[in-house]
């Protein structure tokens, strides 16, 4: 998957990102004129839909018009059109992402722009959380009819993938900060979700849910992302995974997936050896 901030005038077909990659080669390489390709811009109708932030799209544009001046290319009016309405636009706290599924169908979430706010870091997605969902486009088996709890779902995007590309049976967002639940709901219902018998968000607070809502839900795939951070969670984590695999039918024990960007080794391997 990649972020989408592409300039493309039809939207009556998907955009696929590897059509877009050739048209643009093929327009470099045969020196057509600048103002014909396909750039990837802030004119899009998916940008202007579902915005990055500001801050990214002044940062874009400068930087396309610097490498436009230093090509000594004519000037495009579109450019400069395009920078003086994010000038003059207001910065805010929220803005949106957006990620192209292999379809060419979109994955747009609303998230924080700060990394960290209002005490959590939930509220942006994470780079593993990324991977996993594109781990799982290459492993549909592993969701297609199945019951799976996401823990940890954060604002989204593994869950939102997963329910959208690999058909599972059941499910199970969820998450334990209020806000970071508010945020996830929000993006549920933006993609289209929120109406549908087979997704759920759960409150989850890992050191206090109960077996018998775990064998209420009764995943037999679990997911989590960027969930292996610091050594108190982590013992949590491990504490409910042994949990889940208890309420489980000795026949039929759950797969476990959890992807994880590692930043502190000792923290990491702290995590395997307790799994062992």
């Amino acid at each position: 998957m990649a972020r989408s901030e592409l300039n493309q005038s039809s939207d009556t077909r998907q955009v696929n990102k590897a059509d877009i990659l050739k048209d643009f080669q093929a327009s470099f390489f045969s020196m057509c004129r600048l103002a014909s390709l396909p750039w990837t811009t802030c004119l899009h109708s998916l940008c202007q839909k579902f915005p990055p932030s500001v801050r990214y799209r002044r940062l874009f544009l400068l930087e396309l018009i610097r490498r436009q001046e230093a090509a000594g290319c004519d000037p495009l009016d579109e450019l400069y059109d395009a920078l003086t309405a994010v000038v003059a636009a207001v910065e805010t706290t929220e803005c949106y992402k957006s990620y192209l599924l292999p379809c060419g169908d979109a994955v747009s979430l609303l998230e924080n722009v700060a990394v960290i706010s209002e005490g959590t870091t939930g509220l942006v997605t994470w780079e593993a959380a990324l991977y996993l969902a594109e781990w799982a486009l290459d492993h549909r088996q592993s969701f297609t009819g199945r019951t799976v709890l996401e823990l940890g779902s954060g604002v989204g995007l593994t869950g939102v993938t997963v329910c959208r590309s690999c058909s599972p049976a059941r499910y199970f967002f969820s998450d334990c900060h209020p806000r970071v639940l508010q945020k996830l709901r929000d993006n549920i219902q933006l993609n289209g979700l929120a109406e549908s018998p087979s997704v759920s968000v759960e409150e989850l607070d890992w050191t206090e849910v109960t077996e018998e809502r775990l064998k209420e839900i009764g995943a037999n795939t679990v997911i989590a992302a960027d969930v292996v951070y610091d050594p108190d969670i982590v013992r949590s984590l491990v504490k409910l995974l042994s949990k889940i695999l208890k309420c489980s039918s000795a026949h039929v024990l759950p797969e476990v997936f959890i992807c994880s960007t590692i930043r502190n080794p000792e923290t990491y391997s702290g995590f395997k050896q307790q799994l062992e």
